[in-house]
């Protein structure tokens, strides 16, 4: 057991290291572009799926949260296109644990719960945006509660720097990774693409393995007593997504671990889901402590803008019981759909989180 647990953990760095890969291959494509798309958007939808695309190419929230609180603090960006923005990047993060979901293609049964785990977190993103984008354009309820509370906390003299320890552990692994890549090709064309099928060869197997030793490691009676503790309460569920995205400053790494798990049948999407909610809180930390660091009223007040959207959208979605269950029945839906048919599953990843944005950019810009 201690054996298969010290594997499991092993595997678990390494899925990291192949995470932070893929970011830094496609940080290295496109992170001066992501900064660029970022200037000049007027239109509130195009800054929407701004928010969008740019969180898929540098594969993090809060890096774009990060970026767009820098440009509001620097004046770069104003806060009426920063606020769809941070929508978007709300949206876009979720494209990782649903590429992750994209592992178990080969095993039906695995895929089906993997990409229900995934995609329940895409379509609750996506009901949020809905009814919330419409709603800050017609009374602005997000950026005014936020620039409130950005006032209040402006005169406090608050700010400090946080580094979280797991997160560094994995970024000496993949520069190790990476300096090695370089020693052999110094092309930056190359070196990305190599990088790139590092970190997605590393993601494919470490996760084919950490499902299978999970399945040995964890008896029946851990897994009963596991889900009847999150299915209690929705708020332990959420406590979890929060402390762990806090540690490892990232949501996508928080809810990409969730889905090994789903798929091996060890944790059930619903009560995967109440983390994934918590996941969205914690991401916010990251751009709240830029904020803090820049000093600025207007970057604080995009962070909170940023909090208050996550706490908000559990607050219409999740608390009232009847709209609870909509985003995992629309996933369980759409499971249905690509089990038949897998091709379908990779067409709504690309559509979704690629083709949409980009095309409403072009279009409205």
């Amino acid at each position: 057991m201690w054996a298969r647990l010290s594997l499991v953990l092993g595997l678990l760095y390494l899925f990291l290291v192949g995470v932070r890969l893929l970011e830094v291959g496609i940080k290295t494509f496109g992170e001066d572009t992501a900064q660029r798309l970022f200037e000049g958007v007027a239109n509130p939808l195009a800054a929407l799926f701004v928010g969008v695309l740019a969180t898929v190419m540098v594969q993090s929230s809060s890096v774009t949260t990060s970026t767009i609180v820098g440009l509001v603090a620097a004046g770069v960006l104003p806060i009426e296109t920063a606020v769809p923005m941070v929508m978007g990047a709300n949206i876009g993060t979720t494209i990782t644990n649903t590429i992750v979901a994209l592992a178990h293609l080969r095993r039906s049964e695995e895929f089906r719960r993997a990409f229900v785990g995934a995609t329940m977190h895409d379509f609750f993103n996506l009901a949020a945006v809905a009814i919330l984008f419409p709603l800050e354009l017609l009374t602005g309820v997000l950026s005014r509660t936020a620039s409130a509370i950005a006032h209040l906390l402006a005169g406090s003299g608050v700010g400090g720097t946080f580094k979280s320890p797991i997160k560094a552990q994995v970024k000496a692994g993949a520069a190790f990774i990476e300096s090695l890549v370089e020693r052999i090709v110094g092309h930056p064309g190359f070196l990305a693409a190599i990088l790139l099928v590092i970190g997605v060869a590393l993601i494919f197997a470490t996760l084919t393995f950490i499902t299978r030793n999970m399945k040995v490691l964890v008896a029946d009676r851990i897994e009963r007593s596991m889900n009847a503790a999150l299915s209690r309460s929705g708020s332990i569920g959420m406590l979890v997504g929060l402390i762990v995205t806090v540690a490892v400053q990232s949501s996508s790494i928080t809810t990409s671990i969730l889905i090994p798990i789903i798929a091996s049948g060890l944790l059930l999407a619903r009560n995967a889901y109440p983390i994934t909610l918590g996941a969205n809180v914690g991401t916010t930390v990251t751009a709240l402590i830029a904020a803090l660091g820049a000093g600025k009223v207007d970057g604080l007040t995009i962070a909170f803008v940023h909090l208050l959207f996550n706490l908000s959208g559990i607050v219409i979605l999740y608390v009232p019981r009847p709209l609870r269950d909509i985003p995992i029945r629309l996933a369980e839906a759409l499971a249905g759909v690509a089990i038949a048919r897998k091709s379908l599953a990779i067409a709504y990843v690309v559509g979704t989180f690629i083709v949409i944005p980009a095309v409403g950019i072009f279009l409205l810009s």
